[in-house]
């Protein structure tokens, strides 16, 4: 069986940017598996700008950002396989792969960094009631036939969810010519990011409809219309609030969801994003040698931030192979998501293995205005940050000093505090 020293599971941002930082590291023997023809993942379809802000210091087009990424990868040298699908990943880090040139194989790695991405949830997944007609399209893959292949799916459409996939995509269908009739989103606040609401519904002047959901979908074949209705506190369509739209297609922007069924069958340890538990170095808590990263690990609103995931696991993982990344068995602090947190990551962190600073990820789990982010070490409060505004769609970045996490160990929990509560 080979071996291969380091093995990046997804050759998409998180996964290039892993791939460099591991081999700026002294890290040589790389290689990216991508299931896709390209390098670069979900880039390559969004030709809209806004990347780059954080890492490049300028604002770039998906592609524009990916190439950078893909040009350092061959300046290295570091070995990737295209039309690669790993099919299992076992704890002790064999890697099963198949494509048409090598067959399938299975090898045996020292190190994995699990970068695969994300997958949208599909009309399947929540239900609605009616036929099952040509038509009904995830937003994300609409986004993909259109910028890619440049295929226009409908031209009276109709989205569910306001998430930023689903908002891009009504301006870019708009642009191309067809009409997008409104957004529905299931919450009583938009699931995007403020900028994307101004930029892609309220300038082209495409309605909201908040607390709303698609009750019913008509047509057998082909799509023929919808109807959509208020919701009630408990997310129930209400009687007599029904609204139908004559539309050929239905956008779905309901949710995005870590792609992690390898490490499910591989028995790794899970959080609530339904990523993998990690430390503050992103390996698997019950896993050594195993990193994810990006929207593997949870779900990124900037893709900046997921490089930056990216080339922390990279470091991990070569620190890891080169043994100077060591497995504590001294004191350690358990995160917890408190009042109003819907996640934390990392999971854990070793205090032994902590840096000067400790970086915290989390979001919330509905829009809050004066508040305080509270930062509590045993039930005692560390630090708060007064925060006026905070949403679910923008998620949060916090660094805590080192000197503050003391050397007990124990749990350290996240929470929101109303300001008139302090």
């Amino acid at each position: 069986m080979e071996t291969r020293d380091l093995v990046i599971i997804g050759g998409g941002s998180a996964g290039m940017a892993a791939a460099v930082a591991a081999y700026d590291k002294g890290i040589r023997d790389i290689l990216i598996l991508e299931r896709t023809e390209f390098l670069g993942g979900i880039l390559n379809q969004c030709i809209h700008n806004g990347f780059g802000l954080t890492h490049f210091k300028e604002e770039l087009t998906g592609p524009e950002f990916l190439t950078r990424f893909v040009k350092q990868v061959q300046e290295r040298g570091i070995e990737y396989k295209l039309h690669t699908n790993v099919v299992a990943v076992t704890k002790d880090k064999k890697v099963s792969y198949v494509n048409a040139k090598d067959g399938a194989i299975t090898l045996q790695a020292k190190a994995i960094v699990m970068a695969a991405g994300c997958y949208e949830r599909n009309a399947g997944a929540i239900g609605i009631p009616g036929e099952r007609p040509a038509g009904v399209i995830t937003a994300g893959q609409a986004q993909l036939y259109l910028n890619e292949y440049g295929y226009l799916v409908g031209k009276k459409v109709f989205i569910l969810g306001s998430g930023d996939i689903g908002l891009i995509m009504a301006r870019r269908m708009t642009l191309e010519g067809a009409k997008v009739l409104g957004v529905a989103e299931l919450m009583p606040y938009s699931n995007g990011l403020n900028r994307n609401i101004q930029q892609c519904l309220i300038d082209f002047n495409i309605p909201l409809y908040l607390s709303h959901t698609v009750s019913k979908i008509i047509g057998k074949g082909k799509l023929e219309a919808i109807e959509i209705s208020q919701v009630d506190e408990k997310f129930r369509p209400i009687p007599g609030t029904e609204k139908r739209f004559d539309v050929d297609t239905l956008l779905l922007s309901i949710g995005l969801i870590p792609n992690n069924d390898l490490l499910d069958k591989a028995g790794v340890a899970k959080s609530s994003t339904r990523g993998a538990s990690v430390d503050e170095h992103m390996q698997s808590i019950n896993a050594p040698g195993i990193f994810s990263c990006g929207n593997v690990l949870h779900v990124h609103d900037l893709v900046d931030y997921v490089v930056a995931e990216g080339a922390v696991a990279g470091e991990a993982a070569a620190s890891y192979l080169q043994g100077t990344l060591k497995e504590s068995e001294g004191p350690c602090l358990e995160t917890v998501a408190g009042e109003g947190i819907g996640y934390v990551v990392p999971s854990r962190i070793n205090l032994a293995n902590a840096g000067e600073n400790v970086e915290l990820k989390f979001r919330v789990r509905k829009p809050s205005k004066n508040v305080y982010v509270t930062y509590s070490l045993n039930g005692q409060v560390l630090k708060k940050t007064l925060k006026p505004a905070i949403i679910p769609s923008e998620m949060e970045i916090a660094r805590l000093p080192r000197n503050l996490l003391g050397e007990e160990g124990g749990t350290l929990t996240v929470s929101l505090l109303a300001k008139e509560e302090n």
